[in-house]
Protein backbone atom coordinates (compact mmCIF):
# COMPACT_ATOMS: atom_id res chain seq x y z
CA UNK A 1 0.00 0.00 0.00
CA UNK A 2 1.38 3.40 -0.97
CA UNK A 3 1.15 6.34 1.30
CA UNK A 4 -0.28 9.18 -0.79
CA UNK A 5 -0.76 12.58 0.70
CA UNK A 6 -3.84 14.49 -0.23
CA UNK A 7 -3.00 17.71 -1.96
CA UNK A 8 -4.90 20.75 -0.81
CA UNK A 9 -5.21 23.45 -3.44
CA UNK A 10 -3.43 26.56 -2.27
CA UNK A 11 -5.59 29.67 -2.22
CA UNK A 12 -4.18 33.00 -3.22
CA UNK A 13 -4.47 36.22 -1.27
CA UNK A 14 -6.87 37.69 -3.84
CA UNK A 15 -9.13 34.67 -3.73
CA UNK A 16 -9.27 34.67 0.09
CA UNK A 17 -9.97 38.41 0.36
CA UNK A 18 -11.90 39.11 -2.82
CA UNK A 19 -15.01 40.57 -1.10
CA UNK A 20 -12.94 42.90 1.04
CA UNK A 21 -11.03 44.03 -2.05
CA UNK A 22 -14.25 44.58 -3.98
CA UNK A 23 -15.59 46.68 -1.09
CA UNK A 24 -12.39 48.77 -0.89
CA UNK A 25 -12.42 49.28 -4.68
CA UNK A 26 -16.06 50.37 -4.56
CA UNK A 27 -15.36 52.90 -1.79
CA UNK A 28 -12.36 54.26 -3.73
CA UNK A 29 -14.46 54.67 -6.88
CA UNK A 30 -17.21 56.53 -4.98
CA UNK A 31 -14.69 58.84 -3.28
CA UNK A 32 -12.90 59.44 -6.59
CA UNK A 33 -16.11 60.29 -8.45
CA UNK A 34 -17.20 62.62 -5.62
CA UNK A 35 -13.83 64.37 -5.60
CA UNK A 36 -13.85 64.76 -9.37
CA UNK A 37 -17.39 66.18 -9.29
CA UNK A 38 -16.42 68.68 -6.57
CA UNK A 39 -13.33 69.74 -8.52
CA UNK A 40 -15.36 70.26 -11.70
CA UNK A 41 -18.11 72.28 -10.00
CA UNK A 42 -15.60 74.53 -8.22
CA UNK A 43 -13.45 75.05 -11.32
CA UNK A 44 -16.10 75.90 -13.90
CA UNK A 45 -18.84 78.49 -13.47
CA UNK A 46 -22.38 78.24 -14.78
CA UNK A 47 -22.68 82.00 -15.15
CA UNK A 48 -20.93 85.19 -14.11
CA UNK A 49 -21.80 88.84 -13.94
CA UNK A 50 -21.98 91.96 -11.79
CA UNK A 51 -24.40 93.08 -9.12
CA UNK A 52 -24.43 96.69 -7.91
CA UNK A 53 -25.60 97.91 -4.53
CA UNK A 54 -24.64 98.31 -0.90
CA UNK A 55 -23.29 95.48 1.26
CA UNK A 56 -25.67 95.46 4.21
CA UNK A 57 -24.51 92.28 5.92
CA UNK A 58 -21.21 90.41 5.83
CA UNK A 59 -20.32 87.74 8.36
CA UNK A 60 -18.07 84.76 8.95
CA UNK A 61 -20.47 81.82 9.46
CA UNK A 62 -20.28 78.13 10.26
CA UNK A 63 -19.24 75.66 12.95
CA UNK A 64 -16.72 73.52 11.11
CA UNK A 65 -16.61 74.96 7.59
CA UNK A 66 -16.48 78.72 8.16
CA UNK A 67 -17.29 80.84 5.13
CA UNK A 68 -17.89 84.54 4.52
CA UNK A 69 -21.55 85.13 3.66
CA UNK A 70 -23.09 88.45 2.75
CA UNK A 71 -26.10 90.34 1.50
CA UNK A 72 -26.05 93.04 -1.14
CA UNK A 73 -29.01 95.46 -1.15
CA UNK A 74 -29.71 96.39 -4.77
CA UNK A 75 -31.94 99.43 -5.16
CA UNK A 76 -33.07 100.11 -8.73
CA UNK A 77 -34.32 103.62 -7.91
CA UNK A 78 -34.06 105.63 -4.69
CA UNK A 79 -37.00 104.99 -2.40
CA UNK A 80 -37.87 101.58 -3.85
CA UNK A 81 -37.66 98.43 -1.79
CA UNK A 82 -34.24 96.86 -2.27
CA UNK A 83 -33.75 93.41 -3.77
CA UNK A 84 -31.39 91.28 -1.68
CA UNK A 85 -28.57 89.35 -3.39
CA UNK A 86 -27.01 86.64 -1.21
CA UNK A 87 -23.35 85.83 -1.88
CA UNK A 88 -20.28 83.96 -0.61
CA UNK A 89 -16.68 85.17 -0.56
CA UNK A 90 -13.89 82.59 -0.31
CA UNK A 91 -10.76 84.56 -1.26
CA UNK A 92 -9.07 86.50 1.59
CA UNK A 93 -8.22 89.38 -0.74
CA UNK A 94 -11.86 89.73 -1.77
CA UNK A 95 -13.00 89.55 1.85
CA UNK A 96 -10.64 92.43 2.72
CA UNK A 97 -11.90 94.45 -0.28
CA UNK A 98 -15.50 94.00 0.88
CA UNK A 99 -14.57 95.10 4.41
CA UNK A 100 -12.81 98.18 3.01
CA UNK A 101 -15.87 99.06 0.87
CA UNK A 102 -18.47 98.86 3.66
CA UNK A 103 -20.94 101.75 3.44
CA UNK A 104 -20.01 102.50 -0.18
CA UNK A 105 -21.77 101.63 -3.41
CA UNK A 106 -20.01 98.63 -4.92
CA UNK A 107 -20.12 96.37 -7.95
CA UNK A 108 -19.54 92.74 -7.02
CA UNK A 109 -18.39 90.42 -9.80
CA UNK A 110 -19.75 86.94 -9.13
CA UNK A 111 -19.45 83.44 -10.54
CA UNK A 112 -22.42 81.12 -10.16
CA UNK A 113 -21.43 77.54 -9.33
CA UNK A 114 -24.20 74.95 -9.69
CA UNK A 115 -24.14 71.44 -8.25
CA UNK A 116 -21.61 71.89 -5.44
CA UNK A 117 -22.14 68.81 -3.24
CA UNK A 118 -21.66 70.42 0.17
CA UNK A 119 -22.37 73.69 1.96
CA UNK A 120 -18.80 73.53 3.27
CA UNK A 121 -17.72 75.68 0.32
CA UNK A 122 -20.43 78.31 0.90
CA UNK A 123 -24.11 78.69 1.70
CA UNK A 124 -24.92 80.25 -1.65
CA UNK A 125 -23.98 79.35 -5.19
CA UNK A 126 -22.77 82.90 -5.96
CA UNK A 127 -19.05 83.34 -5.28
CA UNK A 128 -17.55 86.83 -5.40
CA UNK A 129 -14.34 87.13 -7.42
CA UNK A 130 -13.86 90.91 -7.62
CA UNK A 131 -15.03 94.09 -5.89
CA UNK A 132 -15.16 97.58 -7.42
CA UNK A 133 -16.09 100.69 -5.45
CA UNK A 134 -18.34 102.98 -7.53
CA UNK A 135 -18.65 106.74 -7.35
CA UNK A 136 -21.78 107.94 -5.54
Amino acid sequence: MTNETATVPSTTFFRRHRWQLVLVALVLVVVGVGSLWTLITLTFSYSDGDRVGYVQKFSHKGWICRTWEGELAMTPVPGAAPEIFLFTARDKKVVQQIHDAEGKRVALHYQEKKGIPSSCFGDTRYFISDVRVLNP
